[in-house]
């Protein structure tokens, strides 16, 4: 009996372990700093837990540097109206990111500017309904 329970207490403390683990902290990304990229869409990723725009951006001596921006997850980003097809590889947007706080070439995604100028997402990182300042 006792090995039973011990068992039992194990799937569940694997059931719950598991979800605990797919989710991380956004201390990685400055919530103070948001820096708007211009580019071309490499690749969107439309996967669980978070989707994913890679992004070809220029640097200031003209070469590529691929940015990697971390979405919300597909369901979230749904509901928002966003569908598998809404960025498509050679796309030219403009996206707003909160950069990694190492410096590397990455961030959280805030919004982007479509080419017909339709801005999907939150620019400004604000809750929509936050008083300005």
């Amino acid at each position: 009996m006792f090995l039973k329970a011990l068992g039992l207490a194990s799937v569940v403390a694997g059931a719950v372990a598991i979800p605990a683990a797919a989710h991380h902290s956004f201390a990685m990304f400055d919530a103070l700093k948001i820096v708007q990229l211009e580019g071309t869409v490499k690749e969107f990723q439309w996967t669980n837990p978070h989707a994913w725009i890679l992004l070809n951006v220029k640097d200031e001596q003209g070469q590529v540097v691929m940015w990697a921006i971390e979405m919300n997850g597909p369901t979230g980003l749904a509901r928002q109206g966003w569908l598998p097809k809404t960025l498509t590889p050679g796309m030219a947007i403009k996206a707003h990111i909160h950069p990694l706080r190492d410096g590397k070439s990455g961030g959280q995604f805030l919004a982007v500017t479509l080419p017909d100028g339709k801005v999907m997402g939150n620019p400004t990182g604000r809750p929509v309904n936050a008083p300005n300042d």
